[in-house]
């Protein structure tokens, strides 16, 4: 019988090991490996979880994929930058963000960031 409860969303990339080593050691999220499956869970500290797996011939997400809401936008990506984080992805009018990353206008501030294997996740004040 189908029951909603424990659902947990997956994303797909192209580098397990680049993936793993992204989630880990670069954002701090707790990375478990499913031994026997090739599959990553990303353990959140929210009590979310994320399955990564591997994809071959993997095209990134043209949409976000996963959202870290922050007190502060602008500490955050002070912190994501320090550790080597790209978060100036965006140059077109859709997303108007600063030299920072930072889309100022139309909604919460928001910074978007790409893991290793070009899927879009954001940093987004509350």
């Amino acid at each position: 019988m189908f029951h909603p409860d424990g659902a947990y969303s997956g994303l797909a990339v192209d580098d397990l090991e680049a993936a793993h080593r992204f989630y880990a050691d670069t954002l701090g999220i707790r990375v478990e490996v499913l031994e026997g499956s090739g599959f990553l869970m990303l353990h959140l500290a929210s009590g979310g979880r994320v399955l990564v797996y591997g994809k071959p011939h993997h095209e990134p997400a043209s949409f976000t994929v996963l959202n870290f809401p922050v007190v502060d936008v602008e500490a955050a990506v002070d912190d994501l930058r320090s550790r080597g984080v790209d978060t100036k992805i965006y140059d077109d009018e859709n997303f108007p963000t600063d030299s920072r990353g930072i889309m100022r206008e139309g909604g919460p501030l928001i910074a978007w960031f790409r893991d290793p294997a070009g899927n879009v996740l954001a940093v987004l004040e509350e």
